[in-house]
This record gives C-alpha cells, structure tokens and sequence, in this order.
C-alpha cells in the first residue's frame, strides 16, 4: 500500500517520505487483551495540529522513525473483530493514534464507528479526534449544563468549530472568538450566536453579551489572552484548557481563582479515553444523537490531495485552517 511517512525531523517542507509498506496486520497497540483489530479501507484522512509538532519532534508522543502519522479516517472497514458490530462494508470513521496517512488503517474497535448516512467520508475524517475532545471538555470535563454560556477561542478551527456545534447540543449559548471577517463566517455556520474578534475587546463585548461573563471558556489556543479568559468569567466559571495552538503556554495566578471562586480544567482527552473502551462507545452514543437531531455536522475546510500532504501541513501551522483539514486518500497513487 502507498503511505507517507514521517523521515525526519524537519518540518512539514521536508520531514515527509512517501513509501510502498506492507498491508497492516489486524493489530492495534491500544486494542484491550490483544483481541483483533478493525482493517479500514481509507477514503479521507484527517489532518491536524499534532502532525504538524511531530514534524518536528515537538509533540509529546514520539515514536521511532521513520512512522506513518495521522489519527483519524473515514473509510469502509476491510475487516472486522467478531462480536464489534462492524461488518466488511460499513462506512465509518475511526481513530488510529498513528497510521491514517495511508491507503489503509487500523484502528481498535471501540475507536470505531459506524459514519451516519448523513455524513460524508471527509466529515468522518474529522468526526472522532475533534467532537470527542469537544463533548470530553465541555461535558465530562467541564460539566456543561443546559442554559449556559460557552466561550470558545479558535472558533472557526477543528476543535473550535466541534465545540460550537456540541455546545449548542447540550444546550448552551455560545460565543465564538476569531481573528479574521472569514473565519467569523465559518463559526457562524458552525452555530455560534455570537461572534467577536480577538484583536477587539472581546472579554468586554463577551460580559456584555451575557451580563456578568460567561460560564465556560473552552481554550485550545492559549497564549497571552488566557488572563482575559479568566476575567470574562462569571462567579463559579470554568476555564477548560485543551491545548496551545498558540505556541506559548499560560501560566495562572492563582488569587484570581480564588478571588472569583473559579476553576481551571485540564481536559487532555487521549490520555483519559485511550484506555477507557466503554466511555469512548458512551461519547460516540452521545454524538450519534446530536448528529441525529442536527447539531452535528464536521465543517470540513481545506482538502488536499494525497500528494500534497505537505501543504495541508503548512495550511495548519501558518493558521490559515478552517474546519477540518483533510487528505484525499482514495486517489492515492
């Protein structure tokens, strides 16, 4: 099969190798007491923040080079475990951890599923990685609840877009923050009730919005306007942290928290979901019901040719990504 692997640590320019490998064997590190794993024929396979760090050796998981990168598919499963519920045929989305930038993927059962009619084969690359972060923060992490606010950084992006559509799912208002009048288009069709700019007085237009401050602030972004963050809060508001696109990672003072009676919340989804099967088939549950009643649809933005994986890399780290960045791999070769 035709893959593309990561050869050296160089950047998104120069750190990608295409290569003819081997079928993968129906095998996943992550899948329980070794039981066998789902074969996916890949259509569409997701691009995000993380490929672009291991490029560089930046991100925390680093495996041995060379390595096929890429997290997450939409597909048609080649083969499946007995007693998975998935058949040879079905299309589905599916979370791999490593092993999406190719022809075909494997990924754990429980990390598989079924891709309603509703949804496309790109949509489901950008289904699994994005949505669940989204629900895991907001509602596991966060404790979402019904009538609140949501302030959400990065609002036109992957996770960003995710969290607009599941907020507004479980019920939520919610305030996109954005840089640019095009990427305030693209989080008003992924539902935002307000959109404010993060060049502008956005904390100050955000406690006016919602009289005293928000709820909940979901970051992805970090960087300088974490402080803000904070300030836009109301009494007994979260701030859940998930990552730092940005670059730069905040650091707290913590009389804030206990002058406003507020919290910071990590929500590091892989860590917390990987080993947990049954909690992975609960959120994916939870998203087929909001898929169903239409407040789930993957924004997808930028597609690539599977030869041009490179610049789908670049799209990300330059900031330029809307939606979900995808690979066209049904072409490949």
């Amino acid at each position: 099969m035709r893959a593309i692997q990561i050869a050296e640590l160089s950047g998104p320019d120069s750190a990608l190798r295409y290569v003819e490998l081997p079928e993968p064997e129906p095998a996943h590190p992550l899948a329980p007491n070794g039981e066998a794993a789902v074969v996916v024929d890949v259509h569409a396979a997701g691009v995000s923040f993380p490929e672009v760090l291991q490029t560089r050796g930046e991100y925390q998981f680093r495996p041995p080079l060379p390595f096929v990168p890429g997290s997450e598919v939409g597909g048609v499963v080649r083969s499946a475990p007995a007693g998975s519920g998935l058949r040879p045929g079905d299309r589905v989305a599916a979370f791999t951890a490593l092993g999406a930038f190719a022809e075909t993927a494997v990924a754990p059962a429980f990390f598989t599923f079924k891709l309603p009619d509703a949804l496309d084969f790109d949509q489901g690359a950008g289904l699994v990685l994005n949505y669940h972060t989204a629900y895991f923060a907001l509602k596991t992490r966060g404790r979402l609840a019904e009538g609140e606010w949501v302030l959400v950084h990065g609002a036109a992006g992957g996770v960003g877009t995710a969290a607009l559509q599941v907020a507004r799912g479980l019920g939520a208002r919610t305030i996109g923050v954005v840089s640019t009048e095009a990427k305030e288009r693209v989080a008003r069709e992924a539902g935002a009730d307000h959109v404010v700019r993060s060049d502008g007085p956005w904390k100050d237009e955000a406690k006016e919005l919602t009289g005293g401050g928000v709820d909940l602030v979901l970051d992805p972004v970090g960087g300088e306007r974490f402080t803000d963050s904070l300030r836009a809060l109301r009494e007994t508001g979260r701030v859940v942290v998930v990552g730092f696109t940005g670059g730069a990672i905040p650091e707290v003072r913590v009389n804030r928290l206990l002058l406003g009676n507020t919290e910071v919340i990590g929500a590091g989804w892989g860590a917390y979901a990987m080993p947990k099967p049954d909690f992975n088939r609960e959120v994916g549950a939870a998203l087929d019901r909001l898929i169903e009643r239409g407040f789930v649809s993957p924004l997808v933005g930028a597609r690539f040719d599977f030869d041009d994986a490179a610049s789908a890399l670049r799209c990300i780290d330059a900031r330029q990504a809307t939606g979900k960045v995808v690979l066209d791999v049904r072409d490949a070769g």
